[in-house]
């Protein structure tokens, strides 16, 4: 980093620059969610009520519940048919309505209808599918496909391809893949005449959750909620030299909230925060890593958390209440790495006092302070007993009642119907890949292919834990490099996840670590959104930017190996280990929170100041003890022959000497400068 440009207004200039980033930034939002058309008139207005309509249905589902063999069809349908109007089949194409966009939309609703028509006889002859069986399933496969790469690009559609060629073509493979293979009438009757296949876990998840918390979320943001959120933010964290760090994840973390999606929230606030970013002292790629990091820590905040959060109840078959509880942890330690990088930058690059464009504290809250009641009140129905559905619902209700409590955030029926309508259309994308991924479950149902898959990977791991869970991690990592983050989670839970669960890995551990290295694909390329689109807005390079958001975030993604690699681990997601008790809960925190702060040290080469050889090797050290306590262990078993115990007592010891080296060093430099 550079000396801060202490002479950069923050004014109209910086609002000019704001600008132009977030126009630079719209295309990567528009990657994750799709770019749709842009119709104005009777067309446009037609459209946005189609959309109106869909959400009306999905809250209506939400308070009366609608049985499952109707809810979710119908939801594939209306999402198919909305994508076909509103996302043009290639980007020359857009703005303009074709009329085969119209035909597929309408098809998509027959093939939908055929289905609910035929009812229980019709998912009766599953095994022995009819001949228009068939014929609506193939349609409907199709159109999924040609949806799914509408919205999100043609990886997601290929690698379900490859999945119906496995389930196809079984005899044919080389072991251990072999299996005897299906025919297209058992694989179609499988996917489309079942409600395990493309009707299966993820798109119920889609149609009663995902759908419910975008909608919420969507509520929230027409009514100012997120320009709340961040002008809390500068008033909290004062004008101190680290304000403008700090601003940034407090930020983050309160518009993650709500909203559950990396590459929105960087764009949101990258656009208001980069201008000072910059005045602050912060170069163009280390501004945009932080602000990815940021983002990131959106698909991890609850209430919301990312979409395979809710996948993560519906696999486990627990409340998502529950999965909001084992969040709560490793939530906090993601935000204190952020916290503890963004302090070490202070003192590393000298940065530079700033006066963030702020109102009194008391003042912004007492004002708009409502716009919290929206995200508490989510918890407090779920603890009350609700269900999530319903918690959800009733949230959103109350966030759009006490919306006019101002005139200024009030949701009269313009405002509120546009809201409403960005609800459906934010999930869209989601909802189909959901629907795409139901394909890859169903092939792995089908076939046998996770617990294949399992036996293969512990094979190749020789049985070892550590490997195990190394193995995948890579896994997950490589298929989040290729699709979005729900669809690698759902992919991973199906095949990767019984490998851990074989070897004593509790279930909900090993869904929790693959969701968090599933989160990981968003600050890695070459579908690194929230850093490409962090670097549009800075200007900076995207691959350096990508690079500088993986420092900010590598203390935190340690952290999910705790959860399988260490016997206190289950206590990160609140979990009593066994034979424990909430001792252990405590005691795993707070030498994981240590941990991360010593490796937070060894990445930046910095504490109180540069770090020595040293003491760089003593804050390495000391935190692969505290977080790697396991592995470690075994490690030094294996290698040395020697019993390591009381390793996180002693990696405490060994932060704790290079702190006091480098407060030694400090002080000595202090004495010098004054003689």
């Amino acid at each position: 980093m550079t000396e801060p440009d202490k002479s950069l207004p923050l004014g109209p200039g910086d609002e000019g620059i704001a600008a132009e980033a977030l126009a630079k930034a719209e295309e990567f939002v528009e990657q994750e969610e799709g770019a749709t058309h842009k119709f104005r008139g009777w067309l446009g207005q037609v459209l946005i009520g189609l959309a109106v309509a869909v959400t009306l249905f999905h809250l209506y589902a939400a308070y009366d519940v609608v049985s499952a063999q109707v809810l979710r069809p119908l939801h594939v349908g209306m999402v198919l048919a909305l994508i076909f109007l509103l996302f043009p089949a290639v980007p020359r194409l857009r703005h303009r309505l074709m009329p085969w966009d119209i035909a597929c939309a309408v098809l998509a609703l027959l093939t939908i209808a055929y289905m609910i028509d035929g009812g229980d006889d019709l998912m009766d002859r599953n095994t022995l599918p009819e001949q228009w069986d068939i014929i609506a399933g193939i349609v409907l496969v199709v159109l999924l496909l040609e949806a799914t790469r509408r919205t999100t690009g043609w990886i997601m559609p290929a690698v379900s391809i490859l999945f119906i060629a496995y389930g196809l073509l079984g005899p044919y493979l080389p072991a251990p893949w072999t299996h005897k293979g299906y025919g297209v009438d058992r694989l179609i009757g499988h996917l489309y005449m079942t409600l395990e296949g493309i009707f299966g876990v993820a798109v119920d998840v889609s149609s009663s959750l995902i759908i419910l918390f975008t909608i919420f979320g969507a509520i929230l943001q027409a009514s100012g909620a997120g320009k709340f959120f961040i002008d809390f933010s500068f008033s909290a964290m004062g004008g101190k030299a680290n304000a403008a760090g700090r601003s940034i994840v407090l930020a983050s973390f309160l518009l993650g909230g709500p909203s559950g999606s990396g590459v929105a929230t960087t764009v949101t606030l990258g656009s208001v925060a980069w201008p000072m970013l910059r005045r602050a002292g912060y170069k163009r790629d280390p501004a945009g890593g932080l602000l990815a990091a940021g983002g990131m820590g959106a698909i991890l905040s609850p209430p919301v958390l990312g979409a395979a959060a809710f996948l993560i109840a519906e696999f486990l078959k627990i409340s998502y209440l529950e999965v909001i509880w084992m969040a709560t942890i490793p939530t906090i330690l993601y935000y204190l790495a952020l916290f503890a990088m963004v302090e070490l930058d202070s003192g590393k690059y000298g940065m530079a006092s700033i006066a963030l464009p702020r109102e009194p504290l008391w003042a912004l809250t007492r004002t708009y302070g409502f716009h919290f009641t929206s995200l508490i009140s989510i918890i407090v129905l779920m603890i009350m007993g609700f269900t999530p559905v319903l918690s959800v619902f009733w949230a959103t209700i109350f966030a759009a009642l006490v919306s006019y409590v101002r005139k200024d955030c009030a949701l009269y029926p313009g405002r509120l119907a546009l809201a409403l309508a960005n609800g459906t259309i934010g999930v869209l994308g989601t909802a189909a890949t959901c629907a795409s991924a139901g394909i890859i479950v169903g092939v792995v149902t089908l076939t046998g292919l996770g617990l294949k898959f399992s036996s293969i990977a512990i094979a190749y791991a020789g049985g070892s834990l550590v490997l195990t869970a190394i193995f995948t991690s890579l896994i997950v990592w490589v298929v989040g490099l290729a699709v979005p983050v729900t669809a690698s989670y759902i992919i991973c839970a199906v095949i990767a996840a019984p490998a851990l669960i074989q070897l004593g890995v509790p279930d909900y551990a090993a869904h929790m670590f693959i969701f968090y290295y599933a989160v990981l694909s968003e600050v890695s390329p070459p579908t690194a959104l929230s850093p490409f689109a962090a670097a549009a807005i800075t200007g900076g390079d995207p691959y350096r930017t990508t690079m500088q958001a993986w420092k900010y975030t590598l203390p935190a993604f340690l952290v999910p190996f705790v959860f399988v690699l260490d016997p206190l681990g289950p206590g990160l997601l609140l979990r009593i280990p066994p034979g424990g008790s909430i001792v252990d809960i405590v005691w795993i925190t707070v030498t994981t929170g240590i941990g991360i702060i010593g490796f937070a040290g060894a990445a930046q080469c910095w504490f109180f100041g540069r770090t020595t050889p040293v003491t760089w090797t003593l804050f390495l050290l000391g935190g692969l003890m505290l977080v790697f306590t396991g592995l470690v262990e075994s490690v030094v078993r294996h290698v040395v022959g020697f019993q390591l115990a009381y390793a996180d007592p002693l990696g405490i010891i060994i932060i704790g000497v290079a702190v006091w080296l480098q407060l030694l060093t400090r002080r000595r430099a202090v004495v010098e400068a004054a003689g």
